[in-house]
């Protein structure tokens, strides 16, 4: 029985201690502090008011990324996971451009390039309500500019597929 008990708590411990990364961030934590509990973000992009987005991505197999929003002074703004719904589809169509995805999402774990539009795919895996394994693809034209959004299941969760990756 102690056993059974001290098998229990090691459990409880082990799950307690899996919070999500954005969970260990708290608005106004500096980057110091910030790196020190997830480590060097993989990347960083420059924002508009002088701040910066400190990321940590999962892709190209996960399906998350944390990002982190610190002002010009270096403290947490705004800290979240963005592969998901919500944030994909603040995305606006004909005004977003290349770069816009970049600092919102991160890298693309795929590109493509389809001749006969004359589209560029930037592909980004997620879980749907925390269910489903999909991917969010973004299409630019030649000019860089957003002119469509799409989303489908990955593949790579397919039964019928699983020998082809």
């Amino acid at each position: 029985m102690k056993k059974r008990f001290a098998c229990a708590c090691v459990v409880v411990l082990t799950l307690a201690s899996c919070a999500q990364p954005e969970q260990r961030v708290q608005p106004g934590m500096d980057q110091q502090a910030i790196i020190a509990k997830l480590g060097p973000p993989k990347e960083t992009y420059d924002l508009p008011n002088g701040g910066k987005r400190l990321m940590w991505p999962t892709q190209p197999m996960g399906s998350t990324t944390t990002a982190v929003d610190l002002d010009a002074s270096g403290n947490t703004v705004s800290v979240r996971q963005v592969l998901q719904e919500k944030e994909f589809y603040r995305a606006v169509v004909n005004k977003w451009t290349r770069n816009d995805v970049m600092v919102a999402f991160g890298r693309p774990f795929e590109t493509a390039y389809f001749k006969r539009m004359d589209r560029e795919v930037w592909s980004y895996r997620y879980m749907e309500n925390n269910i489903d394994h999909m991917i969010f693809n973004f299409y630019f034209d030649p000019q860089g500019i957003l002119t469509q959004t799409q989303k489908q299941p990955d593949p790579k969760f397919d039964p019928s597929q699983r020998n082809r990756f």
